[in-house]
């Protein structure tokens, strides 16, 4: 789900890449700046990426409860399916990277024979679903598995086709340019210092997010926290993101990438977030109830 088409491709090399490199950031939203105003946290608290992104809830009432109130709460089922899918996209790619490594580039047959016969994905017993529900989300992680399998063999055998004298370490960056989970200490930004982030390496880093659910416009603010971490600890600029949204109907697997540009209004966004938030942990401000949808998953801690 992370691979570009052609298509997309041209886009980010004519049109995202350019404008991102002509945007010109303000140094002092880049996350290598972390040490001084604005984007020096104001308070010692960290926050998750998802914490400071996250705007399901219209006062963010979820993140007093669990911070300041330490009211803990079952995950909500679409929770659940986002971690669990996720899971199976990290694994099908992480295993196409160890199958390539164990087999080499002579035994190329094998690495197509091996990525067929993948494992079936159950959720875990840590999850608390009906039996309904539970099957649905397995079938679902079935769908991804099979789809990811097809893309993987497809993308190892064109890069095969067109290099014939390739090696196994250059067949992987080739065919899966993904970097997956990769741990960033975001505590210069007031966040966790165990992040866990997707990047997706195309002429320059570009930060990966994935949705299960409908298109919002605050999604950007987490590729936006990932990237400005990765400023901070790396000290490179990075200036795109995509937010992968993927959603399954009729047993098929429909993918749209909204690729955008890091600029200064989603860093100040991340900023003006970040700080209210943190703030209200810090003053114990409960933020009251506004008109909760009705699959909050905490809505009856509050009503």
């Amino acid at each position: 789900m992370y691979f570009l088409s052609d298509e997309e491709k041209k886009h980010l090399l004519k049109n995202y890449l350019p404008r991102s490199r002509q945007a010109d950031t303000a140094e002092e939203l880049r996350g290598w700046n972390w040490h001084q105003p604005p984007l020096l946290p104001p308070y010692e608290t960290k926050l998750g990426a998802y914490e400071i992104a996250g705007a399901y809830c219209p006062s963010n009432r979820d993140l007093y409860l669990r911070r300041v109130q330490k009211i803990k709460s079952l995950p909500s089922l679409a929770m659940i399916r986002g971690y669990f899918l996720h899971d199976v996209l990290v694994k099908e790619l992480s295993r196409a990277k160890k199958i390539i490594y164990h087999r080499g580039v002579p035994g190329y047959k094998e690495i197509f024979n091996d990525l067929e016969q993948g494992q079936d994905y159950k959720l875990p017993d840590q999850f608390q679903v009906n039996k309904k529900d539970k099957l649905y989300l397995e079938k679902e992680a079935d769908i991804i598995a099979k789809f990811e399998r097809q893309r993987l063999a497809a993308k190892i055998h064109d890069v095969l086709v067109k290099q014939p004298y390739i090696g196994e370490d250059s067949l992987v960056n080739l065919a899966v340019p993904v970097v997956l989970e990769q741990k960033l200490d975001g505590s210069f930004l007031g966040m966790s210092s165990h992040l866990s982030v997707d990047a997706y390496t195309f002429s320059e880093p570009m930060v990966m997010d994935l949705k299960f659910g409908e298109k919002r416009k605050f999604h950007r603010l987490q590729t936006t926290a990932y990237a400005l971490a990765m400023e901070a600890v790396y000290e490179f600029p990075v200036n795109l993101g995509c937010i992968v949204y993927a959603k399954i109907k009729d047993d098929r697997l429909i993918i749209e990438k909204d690729i955008h540009i890091i600029d200064d209004e989603l860093r100040q966004w991340f900023i003006e977030e970040r700080d209210e938030k943190l703030r209200m942990i810090e003053e114990e401000i409960d933020p009251g109830v506004k008109e909760c949808p009705d699959s909050c998953h905490i809505r009856q801690l509050c009503y």
